[in-house]
């Protein structure tokens, strides 16, 4: 019978404690909430003695988040102890996590105290944290670099003291995995009462072996793992919650464990903490990166075009993301191609494919990604350049730092000139609704980034947008030093684009056999256009 695995999760603790990551009152609070509906068993909201901001979100967060365990980190002396209760006291559930560093080597340099002074610190501050609150944590820190035997004798020292949890952290990501399998598995062995104790891990990723010696630790006898959201943590970050977590998921034939996490909230819990700290997900992050169910290579795409399995060992709205990517890049193959020319309404017979395809690779050396756009150029019968259906001929926004931005806009269409005004959370936000009004488009922007032209305050502001009209991705640029007009006429200009596909469309459409297909598209021709 499959066991559960706890998950402890201390991104707002030792997540937050990694450089630029730290949060304020309300972030915090937020987090925790999104962390509550993920699931997690375990929220270690913060270390009160270190800071009244720390107390008075470990206070917040224990009188709102009702489900998980709150804990609260303390140093192993009665003034961290007491105020982390005082933090804690209106948790639902309750937790006081105590430490004390273990290794000789923290005991010569950093403590300068004897292994006898250290066994008889843990059983005060574990008996001393226990008369006030009945679920206490210890950790020996640095167990990962603590002789053995001297590790054995400190957990006797905490279970006997009353200690519910033992955690066992590698606080420096020195073990590999056999090495911390091994520690779990003689702490069970040799240590009484622990019948009655939750092993924990606590693994760093310095070594890069965070979520493999969490692994090993489960393999050890743990059953609580303490880990982050996109691994954050000191130096080189912990254990990722979302990479443990699918682990467990996916190879539940080998790892006969499994969690209370809601697999399908790991992505938004990802963003949000990105958004929060302003520190972005790496692309190639496993679970949660952008990379992480993108496919360019062309024997990949096909695998996955005929069936995911593949190349997909989980399905990206498991963890929350909408759907796998194809990315057209120079190392895609002909059926990729193919299968996003139909995607788009054009359905190529072998001889024309192969021409296409041939242009396509030209292009694709040149560039890392290969857009809608690039495609309709490829395919179009002319090379002339797609004439401005819209043409902007003025331009004036209103920006406050109060209230909505308002933008007016001026088109001019077949010589007739339109007219319109909109609001949006800024200037660049209110300048495309007013677009969207005159045109009758609306894009979807999947993509904006503004980079200087130039030096000093004399740049100029280049800005890139790629849009999404009706199905198809558009990237367009323009430069100005107004960086407002910059993004209004890119994001005009990838109007244009979609403006004159739509039409190739409508007129295809009238020409051959209607499909539902082609249907829905001249319908949404007809309904976006004057």
């Amino acid at each position: 019978m499959p066991e559960q695995v706890y998950i402890f999760d201390t991104t707002l603790r030792d997540g937050e404690q990694s450089p630029g990551c730290s949060m304020n009152f309300g972030e915090k609070l937020e987090m925790a909430r999104q962390l509550d509906r993920l699931g997690v068993d375990v929220l270690e909201a913060g270390f009160p003695i270190a800071s009244q901001g720390d107390f008075d979100a470990v206070r917040a967060v224990s009188a709102e988040i009702r489900r998980p365990t709150i804990a609260a980190l303390a140093r192993a002396n009665q003034l961290d102890i007491d105020r982390a209760w005082k933090a804690l006291e209106g948790a639902a559930r309750p937790r006081i996590h105590t430490f004390l560093a273990t290794s000789d080597i923290h005991l010569k340099y950093k403590l300068r105290k004897t292994r006898e002074e250290i066994l008889k610190q843990i059983g005060w501050a574990v008996g001393h944290a226990k008369s006030l609150c009945k679920d206490v944590e210890f950790s020996p820190e640095d167990a990962g670099r603590t002789d053995r035997s001297y590790l054995i004798e400190c957990c006797h020292a905490a279970v006997e003291a009353g200690a519910t949890v033992l955690n066992l952290p590698d606080t420096v990501g020195y073990c590999v995995e056999s090495e911390y399998e091994r520690m779990f598995a003689d702490v069970k062995a040799k240590v009484p009462g622990m019948d009655r104790v939750i092993l924990s891990t606590h693994t760093h990723d310095d070594l890069g072996l965070a979520v493999a010696n969490t692994i090993a630790g489960i393999r050890g006898g743990a059953r609580q793992v303490e880990c982050t959201i996109n691994g954050i943590g000191e130096r080189a970050g912990n254990a990722a919650l979302e990479e443990i977590v699918m682990a467990i998921y996916v190879r539940a034939d080998v790892l006969p464990v499994f969690t209370r996490i809601r697999t399908e909230e790991l992505y938004r819990s990802s963003q949000l903490l990105a958004r929060l700290t302003g520190v972005a997900v790496q692309r190639n992050k496993a679970v949660v990166g952008r990379n992480a169910f993108a496919h360019e290579a062309g024997i990949h795409q096909d695998g996955v075009l005929k069936n995911a399995i593949t190349y997909e060992i989980m399905k990206p709205q498991t963890v929350g993301m909408p759907s796998s990517e194809i990315v057209l890049g120079k190392h895609s193959g002909r059926h990729a191609l193919a299968k996003r020319y139909e995607d788009m309404g054009y359905r190529l017979d072998s001889e024309r494919l192969n021409r296409v395809y041939q242009a396509f690779c030209e292009i694709a050396d040149r560039k890392k990604q290969v857009y809608d756009e690039d495609l309709v150029a490829i395919i179009a019968e002319s090379s002339d350049p797609a004439p401005e259906t819209y043409r902007l001929r003025h331009l004036q926004s209103v920006t406050s730092s109060l209230g909505p931005s308002t933008a007016t806009v001026e088109l001019e269409r077949n010589g007739q000139l339109y007219h319109d005004s909109a609001t949006g959370e800024g200037a660049c936000d209110a300048a495309f609704r007013a677009i969207d009004r005159i045109t009758g488009f609306s894009g979807a922007m999947v993509d904006f980034t503004v980079q200087s032209v130039g030096q000093g305050m004399a740049g100029a502001a280049e800005v890139q947008i790629r849009a999404r009209f009706e199905g198809w991705e558009f990237t367009s640029k323009w430069t100005s030093h107004n960086i407002v007009e910059a993004a209004a006429r890119a994001y005009l200009q990838a109007v244009n684009r979609a403006a004159r596909e739509l039409e190739r469309i409508a007129e295809s459409a009238a020409a051959a056999p209607k499909s539902a297909h082609t249907d829905a598209l001249v319908d949404s021709s007809s309904r976006d256009r004057y």
